[in-house]
């Protein structure tokens, strides 16, 4: 893992530490999520504007609605072993 060095406004850090206190260890873990969120968010947002762009067309999407529609249940319930 890298160390990373920040700098944050006062107004930033004084809502990290509601949430996650300097003195445990959850601030760290807080960060990390947040970044990983973050980017996360970033790749749905570019994935979104893509298919905005170039959405897939009736052709390209082959949708077979047997694939979805729920088993027929037997007369008889499964015992639980």
């Amino acid at each position: 893992m890298k160390a990373l060095l920040i700098e944050l406004d006062d107004e930033v850090v004084a809502k990290l530490e509601q949430v996650a206190p300097g003195r445990s260890r959850r601030r760290s873990e807080f960060i990390r999520m947040a970044v990983r969120r973050a980017l996360w968010d970033l790749e749905e947002q570019a994935t979104a504007d893509a298919y905005r762009r170039q959405p897939d067309s009736a052709v390209d999407a082959y949708v077979d609605p047997g694939v979805w529609e729920p088993r027929p249940q037997s007369g008889r319930p499964r015992s639980r072993r």
